[in-house]
């Protein structure tokens, strides 16, 4: 890295923190016992905050780099979907959270059911995702772009902090890649886990959105370098890489597009934490609901071109790339040198703002969820929830080996999270279109959800893992009222089109 590019890459990232503490300095968030106000802001961001934050939240390395990495267009129906889990969100979620003044998603779960105990099991399932699949993954993801771009990534590669030879490094029995990515992911996770720690979500959403306007702004210039770097002429390349409509081998068949995709979304953005937490830390519902439009408005017309267009062009140029290096090698090839000291600074903060919302929403399901439930009141919601961002920091850390291994980035995460969305949305979908249901029998279904899906995708493999996905959140539902019904001699009512069906009565024994 040049000078210049340093110079560029460190006045940027500073100037990012410099106006995220100057936007909020004298606000509480860092060291306050409410956990209101640390982990929603005190239900104090604009609507532009949360559609900034939510935009970045999700938009990270695991978007540009892996999907990128797959050099086609097909992958763009991960975008084009998450417009309708959006929609849900914003129409038949939020309403629901903001009438049950949650603070977590799960909460509603326990006013749904009146029982704290699945409550923390859906916790405990959402914390292990988030520790074993997105944490690890965007590290591996961030660190993967900029050695790619810094040209640390290819063979022959030496030690970044060092001039070792690789030869010196095999000698010892240490893989150079792998210490590389350490180096990186180090770096990230203790700048990512300083903003959860000392601002709470208040400085992540503000960061988000600073760093989110230049990132978008920054990949819509890569995109068109890009393609005027081959006269944006696309032929040539394979009319797979062209399609939308995925055969039965692609990674996203068309007939997955009607059945597990669906519920993808609507878990992904109407009950994760890490995504709802920012709509939930609005002033009004309507004020959220603004704020999810505008991020669905992003995710529709700017999104998709940023996330597929560089990885295909770079097949023209380059070839197939292994293990998703194709967006860092096309940005160095593009971009002028100061312009991609100013790119890898605002990948740098995307990076950042997706590791530290997630720890932030890790830090909010164990200590609201978990510890006040269990163990008692925390004095310094502060002081805990930074115990837990930097335990999950070190844990994840030493997973990033493992995802250094898989092929791709996106599809890997997508499938192992199947082990957990389905079931976690199961019990969402009983509890709220279902009364008169014990705990017990949803908690029963959930656990039998994961079994079968492992079962599903890690052995039987009759069809495309989405189409598991499906099947899982249905086996879900329907062994929870079975269950409910045989075992607690309970008849579910359905209540969807009823009106608003009342709470049940608290369980003395949760």
């Amino acid at each position: 890295m040049s000078t210049i590019q340093v110079a560029v890459f460190l006045t940027i990232t500073a100037l990012i923190a410099f106006a995220t503490y100057m936007h909020c300095r004298g606000k509480r968030g860092s060291g306050s016992g409410d956990e209101k106000d640390y982990f929603l802001a005190n239900g104090g961001l604009a609507w532009y905050f949360v559609a900034g934050s939510i935009t970045l939240t999700n938009l990270s390395t695991d978007q540009l780099v892996s999907m990128n990495g797959n050099q086609m267009l097909l992958v763009a129906w991960w975008e084009f979907a998450a417009v309708f889990g959006l929609f849900i969100l914003a129409f038949v979620f939020l309403p629901v959270y903001y009438k049950n003044n949650c603070t977590t998603t799960t909460e509603l779960l326990q006013k749904k059911y009146g029982d704290k105990h699945i409550r923390a099991l859906i916790s405990l399932l959402f914390l292990a995702g988030n520790l074993f699949i997105f944490l690890p993954a965007i590290l591996y993801g961030g660190s993967k772009f900029f050695l790619s771009m810094l040209g640390y990534d290819g063979a022959g590669a030496e030690f970044i902090l060092f001039d070792v030879s690789p030869q010196t490094f095999e000698a010892m029995g240490l893989n150079v890649k792998i210490a590389n990515l350490l180096v990186f992911s180090i770096a990230l996770a203790v700048i990512g886990a300083a903003y959860a720690i000392f601002g709470g979500l208040r400085a992540v959403a503000v960061s988000d959105t600073y760093s989110g306007v230049l990132i978008l702004s920054l990949a819509l210039v890569v995109v068109f370098l890009a393609l005027k770097a081959i006269d944006f002429d696309l032929s040539g390349i394979p009319a797979e890489r062209l399609t939308l409509i995925g055969d039965n081998n692609s990674d996203i068949p068309w007939h997955t597009l009607l059945t597990g995709m669906i519920f993808i979304q609507t878990f992904y953005w109407s009950t994760n934490q890490t995504i709802t937490q920012r709509a939930m830390a609005s002033p009004t519902v309507k004020e959220a609901q603004k704020g999810v439009m505008a991020a669905a408005g992003i995710r529709l017309l700017i999104v998709p071109l940023i996330v597929v267009v560089p990885g295909i062009v770079s097949y023209k140029m380059f070839g197939d790339v292994p293990q998703d290096g194709a967006y860092g090698q096309i940005v160095a090839e593009v971009l002028p040198l100061w312009l991609s000291g100013a790119f890898a600074a605002a990948l740098f903060a995307a990076v950042l703002t997706t590791f530290n919302s997630i720890l932030n929403a890790s830090a909010a399901l164990y200590v609201c969820d978990m510890h006040e439930a269990y163990v008692g009141k925390t004095k310094s919601v502060g002081r805990l929830g930074a115990i837990v961002s930097i335990v999950m920091s070190l844990l994840a850390l030493a997973l990033v080996p493992f995802f250094a291994s898989q092929e791709s980035l996106i599809n890997t995460v997508q499938q192992l999270y199947g082990l957990l969305s389905m079931p976690i949305l199961s019990a969402f979908v009983v509890g709220l279109a279902f009364r008169n249901v014990k705990a017990a029998a949803s908690m029963v279904g959930v656990v039998t959800g994961v079994a079968f899906y492992a079962f599903w995708s890690m052995y039987w493999e009759p069809a495309h893992y989405i189409h598991g996905m499906a099947v899982t959140l249905i086996l879900s539902v329907v062994t929870s009222l079975i269950v409910n019904r045989l075992i607690f001699g309970k008849s579910a009512e359905f209540v969807i089109g009823k009106g608003d069906a009342p709470e049940p009565a608290p369980n003395p024994a949760s």
